[in-house]
């Protein structure tokens, strides 16, 4: 199994680092948080919060991601989201299905099939892969760094600037999905057996060699 299992909050650097890996390798790249905003996006333009309901929707949902590190695209039943779900609404709604035990069920068990059909490699970066979606991979690591790096790297990518109003504006919205997203997956500490990469002070290029030197290591 070519695995490599990436975890970590918001802002630590792990789609980038996931994608350029990918690239370097020649493997397939699956963004599971994706998958979790896409349903989030599809429960909020339904009106669809009840818990019960919420499973059913994402039973019933038809939902397409690319894993392609170089042309990424999710859709939901036929319609095109990959612009809608990186909006403040998705991510402030994202707990709204990510916290439901049922609807992570659905979900890991599609992420499952996703890595299944990649054999020739792939990473996968979300919240739990390293521990529930692919705790057999045999490159684990939690990418983590201090929460003012984090929140000033998503500031930057959400609006575009990283100035103190940017950074007040995606402080709440960062610490709020971290502590109810803490509730229901570990991607705060290392299981055993999980490498930990501290990003605070390390480069994009030193994050990528660290995680590809973990590769060359485990194949």
């Amino acid at each position: 199994m070519r695995v490599i299992a990436i975890d970590g909050p918001s802002g630590v650097g792990k789609s980038s680092t996931s994608k350029e890996v990918a690239r370097r390798l020649g493997w397939a790249y699956l963004d599971t948080g994706a998958m979790y905003r896409a349903m989030a996006w599809l429960a909020l333009s339904r009106g669809v919060s009840d818990p019960g309901d919420v499973v059913e929707l994402v039973r019933g949902a038809d939902l397409e991601i690319s894993t392609d590190p170089d042309g990424f695209r999710i859709e939901v039943d036929g319609i095109d989201v990959t612009e809608e779900i990186r909006t403040d609404a998705v991510s402030a709604g994202v707990q709204t299905v990510s916290g439901v035990p049922e609807a992570r069920e659905e979900l890991i068990e599609k992420q499952r099939e996703a890595i299944a059909e990649k054999p020739a490699g792939i990473v996968v970066e979300g919240r739990d892969i390293t521990t529930v979606v692919a705790p057999d991979a045999p490159v684990r690591i939690l990418m983590t760094a201090d929460e003012d790096v984090r929140i000033a790297r998503r500031a930057g990518e959400n609006h575009g600037t990283a100035d103190a109003e940017a950074i007040a504006a995606t402080r709440a919205l960062v610490a709020d999905r971290d502590a109810k997203d803490s509730q229901t997956t570990s991607f705060l500490t290392a299981a055993d057996g999980v490498h930990t990469l501290d990003t605070t002070h390390v480069s994009f290029e030193e994050a990528v060699e660290a995680v590809l030197a973990l590769a060359k290591e485990a194949a």
